[in-house]
């Protein structure tokens, strides 16, 4: 009975905080960042919609990285729903044989 159990958490040490990949934090990193700047810029004007409109890119970015069950985050799981629509599946079918195309 010499069996190892891998534990579910193996691969969160690899993790930034243990669940973000460098791309996840730079898409977020970028997102605040661009915020930052579009409120210093827009923030003197005193509009609700025009500030509403400059919190969207951080909003938008957490919602990308925002881990979700059963796919690493938000952006995984679109990722992989476009390239299950997305990309050529290429089915082949066999026929009624037993055996592959060559046969003895």
């Amino acid at each position: 009975m010499n069996r190892y159990l891998i534990p579910a958490n193996t691969k969160k040490s690899a993790l930034i905080m243990g669940f973000m990949r460098p791309e996840d934090l730079i898409i977020g990193a970028a997102g605040i960042i661009i915020t930052i700047i579009w409120l210093i810029i827009v923030g003197n004007s005193g509009n609700d919609l025009s500030l509403l409109l400059a919190c969207m890119p951080a909003a938008a970015c957490c919602v990308l990285i925002l881990p979700i069950p059963n796919y690493h985050n938000t952006r995984v799981a679109i990722a992989s729903l476009f390239r299950f629509y997305f990309e050529r599946r290429n089915y082949i079918w066999k026929g009624w044989c037993i055996y592959d195309a060559k046969e003895k």
